[in-house]
């Protein structure tokens, strides 16, 4: 029996679908993760792993869009399962590639994979909100996060030792995934009654606010230009941050492995806190603290040494992911009738920026030096007063 709140919140299903994003984002992230594997594999430079991220984020940025329009017009509740088919034959195959061109092809399957995940999943995670959408968006989002902090833990102790093929192990976890994502596709249709039925009730004959046009379009402008220069420097790490640890202190790649896995899962309870912080005073405020908090840490950080780069790491990527929930809740509100569109553009388009911006990094990275590249970055929060021009939209206080 599903477990409900007085909210209407269904917070098994959030659970169980929270775990399935943590699944599907510990399989990604096994990508960067691998990285230092395949740079010496295969003598890589930083602008052949930059176009593998570019690669990845490109093809599931491509699709997400297209596929949250679809599926706002003709739900799917199984196509997360379809999803994690392409992520689990990428997976697989790069576990058995034996060529660049053969890694790129793999890495796009399991780009695929995610974008046929995103939309529909971000859907339901919103019907089993109930009234509390910051947190609801906050459990799902732990989940993709926290997978992501798993990922270069599980290659310093899997795929360090035993190689590029020990990728295919994590076959299983798509296996359980499907499962998974098949038992939440049989209670989309309940749950989604249930909010349609818990927002006519809440609304007792009030119409919901509608927003003009204009004010849609500047908010949607804003809010992807805030999300994509917070991805890009996030980017920045979970590409090249192995690397810097590397140039910069001689760490070894397990222990820079490690270091990376602690500002991912900063992430994790950045996007939880602020998505439970957001429903309580606000979405708007919640942004400005977000975008522009990391700004001071992020410019003494490419000056630390070891010990304080990681305490800047972690403090940083805790801010700049606590607006992550609020900026998807704050896109909803202008467009509550998209909600898989949204999920689309959010997840896939500006990901799938963040991967451009990825492949020029890595341009910096080989030109001027690893370190020149982490100063640059470092700028990028004051892209944040951008937020200066966010429509103040009625549910988003």
């Amino acid at each position: 029996m599903t477990i409900k709140a007085r909210s209407g919140t269904h917070l098994a299903i959030l659970a169980v679908l929270s775990l399935s994003h943590l699944l599907n984002d510990l399989m990604q992230s096994l990508i960067p993760a691998a990285y230092p594997i395949l740079k010496q594999a295969y003598a890589l430079d930083f602008v052949q792993i930059g176009m593998i991220t570019l690669t990845f984020q490109v093809a599931g940025a491509m699709l997400q869009p297209v596929i949250g329009m679809v599926t706002d017009r003709h739900p799917a509740p199984y196509s997360p399962v379809v999803g994690m088919m392409f992520t689990l034959s990428g997976l697989v195959c790069l576990a058995f590639a034996s060529s660049y061109a053969m890694i790129l092809v793999s890495v796009a399957l399991i780009g695929i994979g995610s974008s046929i995940f995103h939309p529909e999943a971000t859907r339901i995670a919103r019907y089993a909100a109930g009234g509390r959408q910051g947190l609801a968006q906050g459990i799902f989002q732990v989940g993709g996060q926290a997978g992501g902090a798993l990922g270069p833990v599980f290659a310093a102790l899997i795929i360090v030792p035993w190689g590029q093929p020990s990728l295919a192990w994590f076959a299983v976890i798509a296996l359980v995934a499907m499962m998974l994502l098949t038992w939440i596709g049989t209670k989309q249709r309940q749950i989604r009654d249930q909010f349609v039925a818990l927002q006519a009730h809440r609304k007792n004959g009030v119409e919901a606010p509608r927003y003009a046009p204009l004010t849609i379009a500047v908010g949607l402008v804003v809010l992807t230009l805030l999300m994509f220069t917070k991805n890009v420097y996030s980017e920045s790490f979970r590409s090249f941050y192995i690397f810097y640890l590397l140039d910069r202190f001689g760490l070894s790649i397990p222990s820079a492995q490690m270091m990376l896995f602690l500002f991912l899962l900063a992430a994790a309870a950045g996007v939880l806190i602020g998505g439970i912080v957001g429903d309580k005073i606000g979405r708007y405020k919640i942004i400005w603290i977000s975008v522009l908090g990391p700004l001071p840490l992020t410019l003494i950080l490419p000056y630390a040494d070891l010990f304080w780069t990681g305490v800047l790491t972690i403090l940083i990527n805790l801010i700049m992911a606590s607006a992550f929930a609020s900026i998807l809740i704050y896109a909803m509100d202008l467009l509550p009738d998209r909600i898989g569109l949204i999920g689309g553009l959010f997840y896939g388009l500006n990901f799938g920026l963040a991967g451009i911006a990825a492949a020029f990094l890595g341009v910096l990275a080989d030109s001027y030096g690893i370190q020149t590249m982490y100063a640059i970055c470092s700028f990028l929060p004051l892209a944040g007063l951008l937020a200066w021009f966010l429509p103040r939209a009625t549910d988003t206080r």
